[in-house]
């Protein structure tokens, strides 16, 4: 058995290097954006990743397959972004049942974790005390998470699932110039970090664009998970990690890796006029929200108004504005705090909402606060850098995922021999409450607090829509504080505007969380009159460059499975 296990290994491998091969030419070559497929279709942040999913979909793999094998490629050729390090969230809609399940993933903070830890004695946050080095590491779940759903429900062996990555980690893969700007970006974390250096540099050069880079401990790393996934929290994997953590002041332990396990969780759903819109729930604030927004745009005819009109943007802020506001006082981990899932995502309170919104001017973020909690148990009873990938099968199962190590190249350390870089998830707790967190910005309250064992609040928004219990859309973004919106944009788009997929996932985009009281418009996206209106309606516009490589994949009425990767990256969408 054992040697069968081996045989397949070093047969994909081999198949895969071929991909690689084909990779490399791939750069002189206008990236596929967008395409249409009848079978099958894999879209991620990297080209190299999408076409590990792709490959795993051509010999006989179901969309779990190829989710992971795609997952685990990212975590070698986009390691800034997410990792087997981190953590996420997945949604899988199973074609046979038509039901969609929600798997959580998160990282969650260690036993040792209290809640003043990135405080100083004077009782002010520490400086990216959560933010660099090992004190800032959640517990990771992706390896955990991606085994647990292959387990149940994926279609080949594990370890075909995992050999591209191991193929791509041993072999090499040539750099690219968003690599290279996101490791000159936290430069200073790696060089602090020697294990982090002596991946991520040559003897302290960065490594530039076409450049191969090997990771010759990952990729030994993969070949234990290959064989025993386990070895990553009861192993010699985790007892790695857990020696690197002792030796460098971080508070992960062997009994934290050892009890990590992830969570099934029901997806929050909801209908927005003709379509069931079902995303990730708490601990990601990112369904609640994304349904919230979309019941307080209502009926609006945003169509006739049209997508970059004055009062469609108003609205759209406004609505941003409110559903932040609602975050940062009722969203944590469920399993430490009661959410008001069914209050916040209820039409009704969408409309009375709605009716708080003056379409003539803009309501300062100061006076806009979350509702208490007596007025908003009325609706009760009424029925959180990070990457996404998007794959669908010939037989329409779908797998939406969003996973993420948090900031660029995550805590920047690397547990020593592994060749695993560290999240900073540490960071999406509130440290204070009311101080924004480093990452993006936002403001989280005493829900959100840390404790041991919890998990942090998220933004992270990976979607699945059906039309008549059929597929419609999967989509996700990552983003930080920004994922809500992306996803939001996106789905308006497509079930609004009757925009193509590509269109949809490019079109310019705003953004409003509240708190800093700020209307991010991209630059360039909205023309000069439009932009003057908002702010003559006291909108503090911020122009910004695009933000928020997402991806996303439509089944069209005849059809057609149509996909595109975020003209703002690097992604590539891959079908047959």
């Amino acid at each position: 058995m054992f040697s069968k296990l081996i045989c397949t290994v070093r047969i994909y491998t081999f198949f895969l290097t071929v991909i690689l091969l084909g990779g490399c030419q791939q750069q002189l070559q206008p990236k596929l954006q967008q395409q249409r497929s009848k079978e099958a279709m894999a879209v991620s942040a990297h080209p190299l990743a999408s076409a590990a999913g792709l490959s795993v979909l051509q010999q006989g793999g179901n969309a779990v397959d190829a989710a992971a094998a795609t997952a685990l490629a990212i975590s070698v050729v986009e390691p800034f972004s997410a990792g087997i390090g981190g953590g996420g969230f997945l949604l899988l809609r199973r074609a046979e049942t038509g039901t969609v399940q929600a798997l959580d993933f998160r990282e969650r903070s260690p036993k040792r974790a209290t809640r003043d830890m990135y405080l100083d004695k004077q009782g002010k946050v520490r400086p990216r005390a959560s933010r660099d080095g090992h004190l800032a590491a959640g517990i990771p779940g992706t390896v955990a998470g991606l085994y647990t759903v292959h387990r149940e429900y994926g279609k080949l062996p594990w370890a075909q699932v995992v050999a591209p990555a191991i193929a791509l980690a041993q072999k090499g893969f040539p750099v690219s110039s968003r690599f290279s700007k996101a490791t000159l970006q936290r430069k200073d974390a790696i060089e602090k970090n020697r294990a982090a250096r002596e991946v991520f540099t040559r003897g302290g050069v960065l490594y530039k664009p076409g450049e191969l880079l090997v990771q010759r401990d990952l990729a030994q790393t993969l070949r234990k998970i290959s064989q025993n996934p386990q070895s990553f929290y009861t192993g010699d994997i985790a007892r790695a990690i857990a020696s690197d953590m002792a030796k460098n002041g971080g508070i992960i332990t062997l009994e934290d890796l050892k009890n990590y396990t992830p969570i099934w969780r029901n997806p929050v759903c909801g209908n927005f006029r003709t379509y069931e819109i079902c995303a990730m729930s708490p601990p990601s604030s990112g369904g609640v929200h994304l349904l919230q927004i979309l019941n307080i745009l209502g009926d609006a005819d945003l169509k006739r108004l049209g997508r970059q009109s004055p009062d469609t943007l108003h609205l759209l802020a406004e609505s941003m504005r409110i559903a932040y506001a609602d975050r940062a006082e009722y969203l944590g981990d469920p399993d430490f705090v009661s959410v008001p899932v069914k209050a916040l995502t209820s039409k009704n309170y969408g409309k009375l909402r709605r009716s708080q919104i003056q379409m003539s001017k803009a309501k300062p973020s100061r006076q806009v606060k979350a509702v208490d909690a007596e007025t908003l148990s009325r609706f009760v009873h009424e029925s959180p850098e990070t990457t996404h990938l998007t794959v669908v099968d010939k037989e329409r199962n779908v797998v939406s995922l969003t996973f993420t190590v948090n900031g660029g190249f995550g805590a920047g350390v690397v547990a020593t021999g592994t060749g695993i870089l560290l999240n900073n998830e540490m960071d999406d707790f509130a440290a204070a409450a009311g101080v924004p967190n480093l990452s993006s910005g936002l403001v989280g309250g005493e829900a959100n607090s840390i404790a041991p064992g919890k998990t942090p609040l998220s933004s992270m928004t990976p979607v699945i829509v059906t039309e008549n219990g059929k597929f419609r859309l999967a989509a996700g973004a990552p983003g930080g504080s920004t994922i809500i919106t992306t996803v939001l944009q996106i789905v308006l788009n497509v079930l609004v505007y009757d925009m193509n997929v590509g269109d949809a996932v490019s079109a310019p985009r705003i953004h409003h969380q509240w708190q800093p009281d700020r209307l991010m418009v991209e630059r360039g996206g909205f023309d000069a009159a439009t932009l003057e209106e908002l702010r003559r309606r006291g909108h503090q516009i911020v122009e910004r460059d695009g933000w928020g490589n997402a991806n996303a994949i439509v089944l069209t009425g005849d059809g057609w499975l149509e996909g595109s990767a975020d003209r703002r990256g690097e992604g590539e969408v891959r079908g047959f």
